[in-house]
């Protein structure tokens, strides 16, 4: 769809997701600016109400993002999350909200790069899926 600019909401654990996109500042890496980010201590901490509900609120696409599996902070934060998103993949489909409209993946404090590369991948889809039907 041209001239549309996803609205993306991105749930980003303090210790490692938060700093690969503070790392990716620093490096002053571009990445698209439809992405607002909420920053939580842990992935696992995202609740799936704050996913519906940003999916209520307007957004088109929501992305998890936490610690790899295995450095979590909070030991097993990154699972639970983990178990969630796989529940929710099914919960959005029943909505008629397309799975590839939510992402969970993991990033570490070092990887700015990766960082950016997620954050154009989901916006590319995005733009392929259109707005979300509201």
């Amino acid at each position: 769809m041209i001239g549309f600019e996803p609205k993306i909401i991105g749930f980003l654990c303090n210790w490692c997701s938060y700093e690969g996109a503070d790392a990716a500042g620093r490096a002053r890496k571009a990445y698209p600016a439809g992405l607002r980010v909420v920053r939580v201590m842990c992935s696992g901490r995202v609740d799936s109400q704050f996913i519906l509900e940003a999916f209520k609120e307007g957004a088109d696409g929501v992305m998890i993002l936490g610690c790899h599996p295995g450095d979590c902070h909070y030991k097993e934060g990154n699972l639970q999350m983990l178990k969630r998103y796989v529940i929710l993949k099914r919960v959005l489909s029943q909505f008629g909200i397309e799975e590839d409209r939510l992402k969970l993946d993991w990033i570490s404090a070092g990887e700015g790069d990766k960082f950016v590369k997620i954050v154009c991948e989901m916006t590319e889809r995005m733009r392929q899926l259109g707005p979300l039907p509201r």
